[in-house]
């Protein structure tokens, strides 16, 4: 069976089914594809950037109520998972184009340093996704006093 190939603008507005995972290489973002196995899940599409003290990770969610987004975060990675749910039943004969994704997507980012995950924060305003990620400081030193007992 032959694929149907994706358009420029599916791949970009992530409404391409996770298949693969994608590697930049040593000190860079890894972006991998969920392991859930459902054939119907779409991969969002995302910018990760660095501040001098954040990793910035947004992505487009608009159509997606803020509650129903699930990120779980660890020191070195990030999973957003959700659905973007379609209210109105179109027959497929009557579209001319059907390029935006409705339904459930997922994307985990391998981030290139540890962060604080305790002191992230996620915003959303106007559809833009958008989770502040504090870099660990592994310059911080603290000293300790030892205590008798």
């Amino acid at each position: 069976m032959q694929k149907k190939k994706r358009s420029f603008l599916e791949r970009l507005t992530g409404s391409v089914p996770v298949e693969e995972s994608y590697d930049e290489g040593e000190g860079r973002v890894e972006l991998v594809s969920s392991s859930s196995g459902e054939d119907d899940v779409g991969q969002l599409a995302v910018d990760v950037y660095q501040t001098p003290n954040e990793i910035i990770v947004q992505a487009m969610a608009a159509g997606v109520k803020p509650e129903t987004l699930e990120i779980e975060i660890s020191r070195e990675m990030v999973t957003i998972t959700g659905t973007r749910q379609k209210y109105d039943e179109i027959a497929e004969d009557d579209y001319f184009f059907q390029e935006l994704y409705w339904g459930s997507f997922s994307r985990t980012v391998l981030l290139p340093v540890e962060i604080e995950a305790d002191e992230a924060e996620a915003i959303e305003k106007n559809g833009l996704l958008t989770i502040r990620l504090p870099k660990i400081n592994k310059e911080k030193r603290k000293a300790l006093k030892v205590k008798s007992v």
